[in-house]
């Protein structure tokens, strides 16, 4: 009895020394879940190139029946709608400041209405910016140069623009389009961000797409604006190359497959005014990367996308009166802006603006728009 009582309080002893000497549980390493506590949900990811859009600016043109502008419409007499849902919007009723991005195309072939471009520094200012605007130059041909970062003197402007000098034969339209999304990105979301393109509607030798470039400009709350160089002008006084001018008329160029060849469709595809709402089909085809049916006009593809307008010129009084009615549109708009709640929603988000209690009111322009990445 005594051998056995000796060993079972041995045997006590060598347990409790093997518990004191155990290390406590440790915590599974930062990253790996607990067998024994439920699942957490992953932290999310960085913020995608359109994934999220927590502020949308939408500037309003209204119009009556001769197509003048109307004003005097108050803050409760428009309804917005994102996707058919109402939202709640704040109407600016004073005029919101500008931040202007002018591009400027400056290869070779357009060598002959440089003269021209040269002189519009003078017009940004009183025309365009008013007392509070700034404004950015940017070049393009081969390359994206940026001559001016943004500056509230016109004067500065007007220099920049001044050296302009024509370059290769590259047109890297798209490319600089993106550049100068970037650029007013940086402005504070309280400013209007504008992007005033100046050369021809193609575009030769870009490495962006046009469907990045419009998702850009949408996120970003960027309106866009073309005063075109004429290419008809540009090919009779451009320095000879090899590459021969397309004679073929608009109809003749190939339209994409199960797209009818009415005469709408041919005028959206090739340069021509289009109505909004036949617009936004073709859009979505863009949007969805399904197809790129712009691909001889990027520039129709990011006026019409962003709610601005396409004017052209070919001389020097053209220029100017083109210059003056960018001025005037912008002058003109109402700036609605809101918080979406319907975010959830992947896609294409279309916006239709309704003015109540003006029964002169024939229509409004805004932008179509915005795209939304499926989560």
């Amino acid at each position: 009895m005594l051998r056995l009582l000796l060993v079972t309080l041995l045997c006590g002893f060598l347990v409790a020394q093997q518990s004191s000497t155990q290390p406590p549980p440790t915590q599974p390493p930062p990253g790996q879940q607990s067998s024994t506590q439920p699942p957490q949900q992953p932290s999310p990811d960085g913020v995608r190139f359109g994934m999220t859009v927590d502020y949308v600016v939408a500037p309003v043109l209204v119009f009556d029946r001769d197509g003048s502008y109307v004003n005097g419409i108050r803050k409760d007499q428009f309804r917005l709608f994102d996707n058919g849902k109402e939202q709640n919007i704040q109407v600016d009723e004073t005029f919101v400041p500008i931040s202007l991005v002018i591009a400027i195309q400056a290869n070779a072939h357009v060598e002959g209405l440089m003269p021209q471009v040269k002189k519009i520094g003078n017009l940004v200012g009183p025309l365009i910016l008013g007392d509070m605007g700034e404004a950015a130059v940017i070049a393009y041909d081969s390359r994206i140069r940026t001559l001016q970062s943004f500056t509230n003197d016109p004067d500065l402007i007007t220099k920049q623009v001044k050296t302009i000098y024509p370059g290769s034969q590259s047109n890297r339209l798209i490319d600089a389009v993106v550049d100068g999304t970037r650029l007013l990105a940086s402005r504070p979301k309280n400013r209007r961000r504008i992007m005033l393109v100046i050369g021809e509607t193609r575009d030769l030798g870009s490495e962006s797409r046009a469907r990045e470039a419009l998702i850009g400009l949408q996120v970003n709350n960027v309106i866009f604006y073309s005063v075109d160089m004429s290419r008809f002008i540009n090919t009779l006084v451009a320095p000879p190359t090899m590459d021969r001018p397309d004679n073929n008329p608009p109809a003749m160029h190939p339209l994409p497959s199960n797209v009818a060849a009415t005469p709408t469709i041919v005028a959206q595809t090739y340069g021509t005014n289009a109505g909004r709402v036949e617009f936004i089909p073709l859009m979505m085809e863009v949007l969805r990367d399904v197809k790129y049916i712009f691909k001889d006009n990027p520039v129709e593809l990011f006026t019409k996308g962003t709610g601005g307008s396409e004017f052209g010129f070919h001389s020097q009084r053209t220029l100017e009166e083109a210059m003056q009615r960018v001025g005037e549109e912008l002058h003109s708009e109402y700036t609605i802006s809101y918080s979406p709640n319907n975010k959830e929603e992947g896609g294409f988000h279309q916006i239709e603006v309704i003015v109540t209690g003006h029964p002169e009111v024939k229509r409004t322009q805004t932008r179509p728009g915005y795209w939304l990445a499926t989560k």
